[in-house]
């Protein structure tokens, strides 16, 4: 019986229907007309697999749906909660204790830097290399600080104290086949550390 068929006696999307048996590989064979054709001694078993197929496949993209809005969630609150937080080199804040300590948490970046100035032309003529780069060190130290407020708030905290870097310079170098040395990109990274705190103003009737 061909699919076209098979959907109108059944009561089934007739496309759905054709995409299930070439996900679930059904044996079908083509018809002269390019229509997908089932025998008949297969069909009930068949239809009890294809509903079961769609009501999972409706489950999935349900998942899906609520995941994708779980993530937009986060994100809006991450947004707002970020620039709130709180980060300090010392362990304490003035007007505030700390009520939780969540552990040790890190932020990292690093970037590529070529060699010479082909990655900072500009268009208008060789760019100073060292200005650059500490524009692009002040990047990444923004961004991995920003991962380690990200940490803080996954573990429920809304501050940072004990904050300081560490920096990576890497300079790779390989042999070439002709015996001579290839020079790669620069490779520069900070990781931000910290301890995750939860802090609460203390009320002045406290003070």
């Amino acid at each position: 019986m061909k699919t076209a068929e098979i959907a109108q006696k059944y009561g089934i999307d007739h496309l759905e229907f054709d995409r299930f048996l070439v996900a679930t590989r059904v044996e079908y064979h083509t018809s002269l007309s390019g229509e997908k054709v089932i025998k008949d001694n297969k069909l009930e078993d068949l239809i009890k697999k294809f509903n079961t197929y769609c009501i999972e496949k409706a489950q999935l993209e349900e998942q899906k749906e609520l995941e994708a809005k779980r993530q937009a969630e986060y994100k809006t609150e991450l947004a707002k909660a970020l620039p709130k937080m709180l980060i300090t080199s010392g362990f304490s804040f003035e007007g505030y204790r700390i009520v939780k300590y969540s552990g040790y948490i890190s932020g990292d970046d690093a970037i590529q830097i070529d060699r010479g100035t082909a990655s900072f032309w500009d268009g208008s003529g060789a760019t100073d290399v060292g200005e650059k780069l500490m524009q692009s060190l002040t990047i990444i130290r923004r961004n991995a600080l920003r991962e380690l407020k990200e940490a803080a708030y996954d573990l429920g905290c809304n501050a940072v104290i004990g904050v300081d870097f560490d920096y990576l310079t890497l300079d790779p170098q390989t042999a070439t086949s002709t015996g001579g040395t290839a020079y790669q990109p620069y490779v520069f990274g900070i990781t931000a550390n910290g301890t995750a705190v939860k802090i609460e103003k203390i009320e002045d009737d406290e003070a």
